[in-house]
């Protein structure tokens, strides 16, 4: 099973960062782009081929990300209205997710139930660290994205309520 480490504070939409395996070594590259109209991220391996591309649909009444490989979307993520949790839907993998969003500890599962990536917070020696556990290596830069789309929308929110104590902000 990979896992996969995303540093806290690293992934802003204006800067650019790198996603690590466990043994600490670069295998991502993050890079948003500034001055465009909705926000868009890039996923790179290293290489410098682009794995995933997630883009923000603008003008929509919820919160929305498109994420396409290869060119061909993927995912659509969706912010659906909810009073007191974050709830997303994981529209064209047919995936959902459970569990806490705002302490990045929960977990993306296939309409029939299978894990496909657990999220969760952890201290690891570079710092502040969300572990990413995916279950299958073939779903690895789907999952990546989507949960990179999830927390855009969380970034965006915490920078929105001006709550610059958040572990969001950036």
């Amino acid at each position: 099973m990979p896992k996969l480490f995303l540093k806290q504070k690293v992934f802003s939409w204006k800067d650019q960062g790198a996603v690590k395996n466990e043994a600490g070594e670069d295998v991502y590259f993050v890079e948003g782009e500034v001055f465009t109209l909705g926000k868009k991220l890039h996923l790179c391996d290293m290489t410098g081929n682009e794995v995933a591309y997630i883009q923000q649909k603008v003008w929509s009444w919820k919160p929305r990300f498109h994420v396409f490989l290869q060119g061909i979307q993927a995912a659509e993520i969706v912010k659906e209205f909810t009073f007191l949790r974050p709830k997303y839907s994981i529209l064209g993998p047919g995936w959902y997710c459970e569990g806490d969003l705002m302490e990045h500890d929960y977990e993306i599962f296939s309409d029939s139930g299978n894990s496909i990536v657990r999220v969760h917070k952890v201290w690891f020696s570079w710092g502040d660290s969300y572990e990413l556990d995916i279950a299958d290596e073939r779903d690895e830069a789907l999952a990546l994205a989507v949960v990179l789309a999830i927390d855009a929308v969380l970034d965006a929110e915490a920078a929105s309520s001006g709550s610059s104590g958040s572990s969001h902000s950036s």
